[in-house]
């Protein structure tokens, strides 16, 4: 775990069962006061197709041997997978000084500018929450809001098999895209993207609560 002079540790997770680190951060999210570090956790998980609370089963094509799980976070279906890069968000929004329209902004430009070290130009898309290079979404995103706090949060594509993806409608949009960074020319393993991108996310959200102080 990386204690940094601000709110926020990072922890390393490595490979982590789905379901039991989702177990994880209800649990954190429960336990947690006004006094508890906000967590960014970097992780990726074995195959699986999650289904948000706003999920609508004809988004899901052909999961075939695939476990599918009904969770808790915003938005329609998504995947993941090994050689993708899960990066948690268990944060104390109010603290922060942060709505929700506000913390996907600085969630979303954290990835742009991850994106822009690598020299990848990638922008958003208006009614679309994620990230995208051209017309392929690379990163997506899905937050659960509660008292306060959020957890869930979003996951990059690095260098993974995306076959999955065309058994679904990716976030319910039909034919949408998909890329990742090893197709892009970017070499890096997922521990080190997330490393990278949980710095880039402190620095923004930090750089918002300095400014709330009128700093």
């Amino acid at each position: 775990m990386t204690t940094l002079q601000n709110p926020f540790d990072i922890k390393c997770l490595g490979k982590s069962d789905y379901r039991q680190t989702w177990d994880a951060m209800k649990d954190f999210t429960d336990r947690r006061s006004a006094e508890t570090r906000d967590e960014l956790w970097v992780t990726e998980h074995g195959p699986i197709f999650t289904q948000g609370l706003n999920g609508r089963a004809e988004h899901l094509l052909d999961p075939g041997q695939i476990p599918v799980v009904q969770i808790d976070r915003g938005g329609q279906v998504t995947y993941h997978g090994p050689g993708q890069l899960v990066l948690y968000c268990l944060l104390d929004i109010a603290r922060l000084g942060l709505g929700v329209k506000g913390l996907v902004t600085r969630i979303e430009n954290s990835v742009i500018d991850l994106l822009d070290s690598y020299r990848l130009v990638a922008h958003t898309r208006q009614g679309a929450p994620g990230v995208y290079i051209e017309q392929a979404k690379i990163a997506a995103l899905g937050l659960r809001i509660r008292k306060g706090c959020c957890y869930h949060g979003l996951s990059l594509n690095v260098d993974m098999d995306l076959e999955p993806f065309t058994r679904i409608n990716p976030c319910g949009y039909q034919g949408l895209e998909v890329t990742q960074l090893q197709d892009l020319g970017i070499d890096r393993d997922v521990r080190q993207v997330g490393l990278d991108l949980a710095d880039i996310l402190i620095g923004n959200l930090v750089e918002k609560e300095s400014g709330s102080t009128g700093r």
